[in-house]
């Protein structure tokens, strides 16, 4: 008979696929989450003036890999446009900007679908938006005409699209993201340090039970076991201590603190080969951060505090998620538990039961949460864990974006606003002067709104500045605003010298941080800024304004 010998040969590792490889520095930043959200993105540029800072801003959305963009613009390729455009060439000259644009654009990831308008005397942004698949996000330059806009608008509000407007002109640039109502951001990557929660105050029996066990005859251990003691455990042990000699508190303020650091430190054995014990020196380190009792972040405050005006079946199920978690708070006094346990000193079996403590806990809250979550969305919708698991973790560092007023006293995008920002602006300048802090950048982003008001490219310093006085709704006193004046006045007169023109430079650079903030609201993570950028590309400055 004849013996079959099989082939013991040990199964080739599956490396990373292409993709992957590709992709690999971004992944690390919003995982395959935040990737699948970038190519499923379907974004609009609106190009229109020297056209540069679109480009450039969609060169940084094309390059990661984003699903697919259309380019609107109506201008034909000249030799302003040769002088300022890298995706334009000798070639283009006369033909279709856009087309011209979006053909170079799509070389850079063969990818991602292209598409550009109008192609014909009877396309129009309007017919785009109609027949167009959804749009996630869309962009517009200055100067846009009211039509235009409008259209935008309105179709923003209809779909809920996020709406960028990008102005650049000479070494002055500005960009406002206008996001469709209150817009929630769950994953907002906080430091990783700032996400450990031990629970050393509030521990659950497993944990108790763990740490008794572990410290039950602590002088009795020998100096190897007693120096891998993981410091949750020490301080745990401790704190039970301090307790039985207080009445049952803990340590509640700096010096109460300070002492327990001292009872723990004076815990640690000398007389070993080290002269010392890390593990000890750990739990040190860790009692100022980890000996504090449970206060809710004030972001996730407002989040509880939120009034809805939709019902629950429609509101998104970020809201449903949180009035579980806010169920949870009520009921047990804390968030849940995040389950995350960072690097100490700990043997290696010792280090893998106190994380699977704590993961278990985690899962156990997370489960609770899902419970109340689909009970409060009923049998019509269902939730998913993975979200769940998602706020879970990360839910003392949930962040509302937009929130209507913000506390504000004036709606956003009204007169009423941009005044109240200008006083505080000119208070806070005030302030900067007597401490030799640099001053604010409102006057640019005011000469540059004013520009695009004034609707002609040639406008003067003077048809500038009555431009904003017009959108401010105020006539600017020399008596109450003149050293404002002065120094709208001169962002007017650089404004108007560059008529309208682009610096290819500030332009790229523009371009790069409005991609950075469109990334963050596509994969809906990290958080962007709220809601108006100004960049001074003379003092190479930045500023940020809600207006």
């Amino acid at each position: 008979m004849t013996e079959i010998v099989m082939d013991q040969t040990p199964p080739l590792l599956q490396g990373p696929s292409e993709k992957e490889r590709k992709y690999d520095r971004q992944l690390r930043l919003w995982a395959a989450s935040g990737q699948a959200a970038l190519e499923s993105a379907n974004i609009l540029l609106v190009n229109s003036g020297a056209g540069t800072v679109g480009v450039e801003t969609l060169k940084n959305l094309i390059l990661p890999g984003i699903g697919r963009f259309v380019i609107h613009d109506n201008a034909l390729v000249d030799e302003a446009d040769l002088g300022v455009n890298f995706f334009l060439d000798d070639d283009c000259f006369g033909k279709p900007r856009a087309q011209c644009l979006a053909n170079l654009l799509g070389e850079l990831n063969p990818e991602v679908e292209e598409d550009w308008s109008p192609k014909t005397k009877d396309d129009s942004l309007g017919s785009l938006l109609k027949k167009s698949p959804l749009f996630t996000a869309i962009m517009y330059t200055y100067p846009i005409n009211h039509v235009e806009l409008e259209s935008l608008e309105q179709y923003s509000k209809q779909y809920k699209t996020p709406l960028i407007a990008i102005h650049s002109t000479g070494f002055y640039s500005y960009f406002t993201v206008r996001l469709p109502g209150t817009f929630p951001i769950v994953d907002t990557h906080p430091d990783e340090t700032a996400t450990t929660d031990l629970r050393l105050l509030s521990p659950w029996p497993e944990l108790i039970e763990f740490a008794k066990d572990m410290t039950k005859d602590i002088d009795g251990l020998d100096n190897f076991e007693h120096g891998h003691l993981p410091y949750v455990v020490i301080l745990l042990h401790y704190l039970d201590q301090w307790k039985a000699t207080r009445n049952g508190a803990y340590p509640s303020n700096y010096k109460e603190k300070t002492e327990f650091r001292q009872l723990v430190r004076d815990a640690a054995r000398t007389d070993n080969p080290e002269g010392g014990e890390e593990n000890f020196d750990e739990a040190a380190a860790a009692v100022l951060k980890t000996v504090a009792p449970f206060s809710l972040p004030s972001g996730l405050k407002e989040v509880f505090e939120y009034e809805h005006k939709d019902t629950i079946e429609e509101r998104p199920m970020f809201w449903i998620i949180a009035d579980g978690v806010k169920e949870f708070y009520t009921k047990h006094g804390c968030l849940p538990l995040p389950g995350n346990v960072p690097d100490m000193k700990a043997q290696s079996k010792v280090y893998v039961q106190l994380q699977n403590i704590y993961k278990t806990k985690a899962r156990r809250d997370a489960a609770e949460v899902l419970q109340t979550a689909q009970a409060i969305a009923g049998a019509g919708r269902e939730v998913d864990p993975a979200e769940v698991d998602l706020f879970c973790k990360n839910a003392a560092f949930v962040k509302l974006i937009n929130v209507e007023n913000g506390g504000d006293t004036a709606p956003l995008g009204s007169k009423e606003r941009l005044q109240q920002v200008l006083r505080q602006e000119v208070a806070n300048d005030q302030m900067a002067e007597m401490m030799l802090q640099p001053m604010s950048l409102f006057p640019i982003y005011l000469a540059l709104r004013g520009l695009a008001h004034c609707g002609n490219p040639s406008a003067d310093k003077t048809q500038i500045v009555e431009a904003v006085k017009s959108l401010l709704g105020d006539d600017l006193s020399s008596e109450e605003y003149g050293d404002f004046l002065e120094k709208l006045g001169k962002a007017a007169e650089e404004v108007a010298r560059a008529e309208y023109g682009e610096l290819h430079n500030i332009s790229a650079l523009t371009g790069g941080m409005v991609a950075q903030e469109m990334i963050k609201i596509i994969t809906k993570q990290y958080i962007p800024i709220d809601n108006t950028c100004v960049f001074d590309g003379i003092k190479s400055r930045t500023q940020v304004f809600r207006v």
